[in-house]
């Protein structure tokens, strides 16, 4: 068996070196050469990680804005003409490599990656370059706390473009586009009013922490980066399809396409920032600076319309400052800590006036005819009984959620349901919360009590109609189920109302 093993291997091996000769690429020195034991990671190591990055992610709000994002070896990108000396790019790659823990070694994919981003995609860097004088500060700061290398800011602009309110079509959000289960797992909140994907602060913390899991695996910041796109498990293979190579030249060849083409893009625009001058890409002005906002604790709900009024900034600021509200609403909520950030002349405005912001506040509450919108936590477990005509893919869009979290949730090898049968839901929509109230019902032999005190009661999270009864005296399970046309006592969730009477 050990024998037809190891013959398998090299028959990888084999198949790795010419796959490298086709891509014109060769063989760089690692520090693993032979597949041993010691190389190979649990498959439960993998799956705590793997988890977390979903399909599809690669498809990145950068490659979104910017088409032809991804340049293959295949692609019919004529770049020729691009005037930029093979010879002076070879010395300045030499140059990077030694300041940096990746691998910036020479070759053509490298080459024609560069020189279409400085024939086709000049016109974007100016405005890239904007955004990073305000984020990079920032995100080196957190990077160097991790002891991550500074370097990986640009992965940033490779996920989002740096737009923390960007958005992929798979539903990757903010600046290092975690999708909803991946940035739950890494403490990123998402409420009715915020979304901790979008804070760039709390998402680059978030960003460290999942790189610095990655190189935990691996040992090496280039393959933590492919595996930041593609997933450890996917790596993992790579390194095994290659014979046990661990440079990322060397299993380039054995990795999804896409990610064969992420990690030069990456050392792409790592170098075009480097030598912006000498190709006289010149920086538009941010619209401010980081180090030029100061925060403040809010003590009761307000909105950027308020701020707007009292403070004379504009919309256009609060939001850049701000991109975690998504309703251009600041919440108070007991226990948590929200804040706004502002320029610090704002800042100091704020501080002087708090008490008219605040007044405003109450006053604008008072005259509106709708109240703001419920704040609400969207990570709260619920339990959904399956009903007929149900399946996977109705209750997860029903959720805002993805099947293959509902069976990752559930345990379920495969996409059956039974009728009757209880299902764990995370979900992320509100919708399902803002149900109709329901009739009361005078069937059955608990009728409504006359001359009764109606009230309503807002279920939260840990109640059940049992609980609820026992809050109030001499209201019975069956009343509560009968005056709200309750026929499932596990029905109710987080957010229902439901009518009370109390003589």
């Amino acid at each position: 068996m050990k024998k037809h093993y190891f013959l398998f291997l090299f028959l990888l091996s084999t198949f790795a070196i010419s796959q490298v000769k086709i891509d014109s690429v060769p063989i760089y020195k690692d520090s693993v050469n032979k597949l041993s034991e010691e190389t190979l990671y649990t498959t439960q190591d993998i799956a705590i990680i793997d988890s977390l990055v979903l399909e599809n992610q690669v498809q990145s709000v950068f490659m979104d804005e910017i088409r032809e994002y991804y340049i293959s070896n295949t692609d019919t990108t004529d770049v020729s003409e691009t005037p930029l000396d093979v010879a002076l790019l070879k010395e300045r790659l030499v140059l990077m490599n030694e300041t940096t823990p990746f691998h910036l070694a020479y070759n053509p994919a490298l080459e024609k990656i560069i020189k279409s981003y400085l024939k086709n995609r000049r016109k974007y860097y100016p405005n890239f370059m904007a955004r990073a004088a305000y984020y990079f500060p920032m995100i080196e700061k957190y990077l160097d706390q991790f002891d991550i290398p500074l370097e990986m800011k640009y992965l940033a602009l490779v996920e989002s473009a740096l737009k923390p309110k960007a958005k992929s079509r798979v539903g990757a959000t903010g600046l290092w586009q975690f999708m909803y289960p991946t940035g739950k797992q890494y403490n990123l909140k998402v409420s009715s009013y915020v979304d901790e994907r979008q804070d760039p602060i709390k998402a680059t913390i978030a960003a460290c922490n999942y790189l610095n899991d990655l190189y935990k695996i691996f040992g090496d910041w280039d393959l933590a980066l492919a595996a930041y796109n593609s997933g450890p498990g996917n790596v993992t293979k790579a390194i095994r399809r290659s014979g046990g190579h661990r440079n990322y030249w060397n299993i380039r060849p054995f990795l999804p396409k896409e990610t064969a083409d992420y990690v030069p893009a990456f050392y792409a625009n790592m170098y075009i920032f480097e030598y912006a001058k000498e190709h006289k890409i010149v920086p538009l002005s941010p619209i401010i600076h980081h180090f030029a906002t100061d925060t403040i604790r809010i003590k009761r709900t307000l909105t950027f319309d308020q701020l707007q009024r009292t403070l004379d900034i504009s919309n256009r600021m609060l939001q850049f400052l701000n991109p975690e509200y998504k309703l251009d609403i600041i919440p108070y909520v007991k226990g948590k800590s929200y804040a706004v950030r502002l320029p610090i002349e704002k800042a100091g405005l704020f501080v002087l006036n708090e008490k008219e912001i605040y007044a405003l506040a109450v006053k604008d509450e008072i005259s509106k005819e709708q109240p703001l919108p419920e704040y609400f936590e969207m990570n709260q477990r619920i339990r959904y009984t399956v009903r007929s005509g149900d399946y996977l893919g109705k209750i997860a869009h029903k959720y805002g959620v993805r099947v293959v979290d509902v069976k990752k949730w559930n345990g379920l090898s495969s996409s059956n349901l039974k009728v009757g049968q209880r299902l764990i839901i995370y979900p992320k929509k509100l919708n399902f919360t803002q149900k109709k109230i329901r009739r009361p019902s005078r069937n059955g032999n608990n009728l409504i009590p006359k001359n009764a005190e109606k009230f309503e009661y807002l279920v939260k999270k840990g109640d059940s109609l049992w609980s609820i009864s026992k809050k109030y005296d001499k209201i019975s399970v069956q009343q509560l189920k009968d005056w709200n046309g309750i026929k499932d006592a596990d029905s109710i969730v987080p957010g229902d109302k439901i009518f009370l009477y109390k003589i």
